[in-house]
């Protein structure tokens, strides 16, 4: 296994040279009425229902039957990588309870479930969508229609978010618009078709990055999430909070490690002598992703109507010797900023 095995999916694995008896046993002590059948490497060859054994039985196969001949080998998974948005919409759309989640060798690191999508953990926090721009970089896709309700892979990029922030147990969600803002009100309404109470902070003229902070209805009682809408990612938001409780951080920074190839050769020189060249080297450097996360206090920072970004806030904060944390993003993340970029995002 190329990943430590958690308890629940220990439980649910069995041999696939075993029994019906021992896939039975597997399925008595998982939680997710499957069982899944692994060779001797470690790699899934197959997974067992208890719908597949009744209908065995029924059919006159005996409990000490080796179980391979009624394993379903043609069975639906998802990579590591994939969001929890992709997978909810996978498993309502194929009427499954649970998937397995297999890594790029074949084996068996995860298993998603589908009751513990919809049980999920309730926060009090509150999160604020940046998406009033007016994504000029991106026309003529954007005449009609606003940068965070471009589709990605069926699905607007906004709505990602929302649905993203949903499975992690957010409830109240603002949205800032501006340019077209009719359009995101009209997809999203109240919200309570995706599961959250949302609500506008209506920008009479663009206030920046940060600015919307300013129109919220009443002050937050604890820390709330600033996320830009332009973005395409599966980071741990969760995660994101509980380093900015545990680190007693005034605001926190997600950041992400960007690497980036010089298409030129380099030289290094002392004056007018050469002392090195380096062909097409590579640069990182550790970017801000558009996410955050912010105590009240900073939020008071920001003045009502009055135009402010995000690093503006940022370096207000630094000045005044607040604590700003930084947390490193290292699940997928795609700002949509140019076509490029949508491009990427869309796989292209």
């Amino acid at each position: 296994m190329t990943a430590p095995m958690t308890d629940a999916l220990a439980a649910c694995l069995v041999p696939d040279t075993g029994t019906v008896r021992e896939a039975m046993t597997a399925l008595d002590r998982g939680a997710g009425r499957i069982a899944l059948a692994v060779a001797g490497d470690g790699r899934l060859t197959g997974v067992v229902t208890d719908g597949d054994i009744r209908r065995a039985l029924l059919g006159g196969a005996s409990l000490d039957d080796p179980v391979g001949p009624i394993l379903t080998r043609s069975y639906l998974r998802v990579a590591p990588g994939d969001g929890r948005a992709d997978v909810l919409e996978l498993m309502r759309a194929r009427r499954v309870s649970a998937i397995p989640v297999v890594d790029g060798e074949g084996c068996p690191v995860g298993l998603h479930l589908l009751h513990e999508f919809l049980e999920r953990v309730s926060r009090t926090n509150w999160a604020v969508i940046m998406a009033g721009g007016q994504g000029t970089r991106l026309r003529p896709l954007t005449e009609t229609i606003p940068k965070p309700m471009l589709r990605v892979a069926g699905r607007p990029i906004i709505e990602r978010i929302v649905l993203h922030l949903v499975g992690m147990g957010i409830g109240r969600i603002f949205i800032s618009v501006n340019y077209l803002g009719d359009v995101i009100e009209a997809h999203f309404g109240d919200g309570s078709a995706f599961g959250a109470r949302i609500e506008y902070l209506r920008e009479e003229r663009p206030l920046g990055t940060g600015g919307a902070l300013g129109l919220l209805p009443e002050p937050p009682t604890e820390p709330l999430l600033l996320l830009n809408g332009d973005l395409v990612t599966s980071a741990d938001l969760g995660g994101l909070l509980a380093f900015h409780d545990d680190g007693r951080f005034d605001a926190t920074i997600g950041f992400r490690r960007y690497l980036h190839t010089i298409p030129f050769g380099a030289i290094d020189r002392d004056g007018d002598r050469v002392v090195a060249l380096e062909e097409k080297p590579t640069v990182e450097r550790e970017v801000n992703t558009g996410m955050y996360a912010l105590n009240p206090d900073i939020v008071a920072l920001v003045r009502p109507g009055e135009p402010t970004s995000m690093p503006d806030l940022i370096a207000t904060a630094l000045d005044a010797g607040r604590r700003v944390g930084a947390f490193e993003i290292e699940d997928d993340w795609v700002d949509v900023g140019q076509r490029e970029q949508l491009v990427r995002a869309r796989g292209g």
